[in-house]
């Protein structure tokens, strides 16, 4: 009882470290506290760490060279300081198989958790260190060049860092959880598949909003100090629901894999 109230008074602490250092709005360090907890009550300190590695590297490159990527930013919804959304968007899918777990704690659902974290690792590193790329990425829909930011868009930089940013959840879920190399492997191929997914939804069904004031196409729904107007994608597809999506349906997956060679 002593270690769950030294816990929770860790996770929030973090969380409010994570707000004074501007990781982390102060909806988005709720949000994360939210995430911490389910996730300490679901796999306890093991799959606390894991989510801890994906918070503190992902928020490492998201600042790393910030000054570079300031033209990238201008066509993201997302900022450098974490909210709500993008918490729940990158942690939400891991935390609610925490809390199935608590309840049915089949080892399938330990893969689904870990993949999750893989592939939101994934995508983040991808997006992070994929901007820094000297080359314009590609479109994967025309095979063009466009602009860094653009979603949909790869690079050989950014998937080289997507397979590392699965690799290192991989790994560590393997050491932590004591996998065995074939759940090592469907757990780093699917971190990566969740990227594709990612990537692909991106490309087909994400709104893309135009700024009526510099001509700038973007995810924001507001630039220039005025509302853009959207030029294409689905009504509620935006850059967090591509994200849990792409995390919730390659974790799916990757259940789906287990049941089947059980």
């Amino acid at each position: 009882m002593i270690e769950t109230y030294i816990v929770i008074t860790i996770i929030v602490l973090t969380c409010f470290g994570g707000y004074m250092l501007h990781s982390l709005s102060n909806s988005g360090a709720i949000a994360a506290a939210i995430v911490g907890l389910a996730v300490y009550f679901g796999f306890g300190l093991e799959g606390l760490f894991l989510l801890g590695v994906f918070f503190a590297t992902s928020s490492l490159w998201s600042k790393y060279k910030n000054d570079a990527k300031a033209e990238v930013e201008e066509k993201l919804a997302k900022g450098a300081r974490r909210d709500w959304r993008q918490v729940f968007a990158n942690g939400g899918a891991a935390a609610l198989i925490s809390i199935v777990y608590i309840y049915n704690q089949d080892i399938m659902w330990l893969i689904g958790f870990s993949v999750c974290l893989a592939s939101a690792n994934s995508d983040t590193w991808a997006s992070e260190i994929g901007s820094l790329s000297k080359r314009k990425p590609i479109f994967i829909r025309t095979f063009r060049s466009v602009d860094k930011g653009t979603s949909g868009a790869i690079s050989l930089l950014g998937t080289v860092a997507a397979l590392l940013g699965s690799l290192l959840i991989a790994m560590l879920s393997t050491w932590i959880f004591q996998f065995d190399w074939i759940l090592f492997f469907i757990i780093f191929a699917f971190g990566f598949i969740g990227n594709v997914i990612d990537t692909l939804i991106g490309a087909f069904y994400q709104q893309v909003y135009i700024c009526e004031q510099c001509g700038i196409e973007t995810e924001k729904t507001l630039h220039c100090q005025f509302p853009t107007r959207r030029i294409k994608g689905l009504p509620l597809v935006d850059n967090d629901m591509v994200n849990f999506l792409s995390g919730l349906l390659s974790a799916v997956a990757a259940i789906l894999v287990i049941e089947l060679i059980k």
